[in-house]
């Protein structure tokens, strides 16, 4: 048997596996405002109907959203001063 490429170093294949092709589509736009990604490629998912969509997240290139609440997250953390804890 031979083992499945791997995507390169950073990205991630997903495999998102449902029965209504909307909540197929759901989820892949969840991942697409956290990461860039390429266009799901939609697949029957068997016998009994549903949707298979596959797509490449790229996790070294968060989304604009993301990256900017990422961005004010951390430069508000490092403004606060330490404080003792008792």
């Amino acid at each position: 048997m031979k083992s499945p490429e791997l995507p390169s170093a950073g990205h991630a294949e997903v495999r998102i596996v449902a029965a209504d092709p909307e909540a197929a589509r759901h989820v892949a736009e969840v991942l697409r405002g956290c990461f860039a990604t390429t266009e799901a490629r939609s697949y029957p998912a068997g016998a009994d109907g549903g949707t298979r969509l596959q797509l490449t997240v790229d996790t070294t290139r968060i989304a604009d959203p993301v990256r900017s609440w990422l961005l004010t997250s951390q430069s508000s953390r490092d403004d606060q001063t330490p404080t003792d804890d008792m």
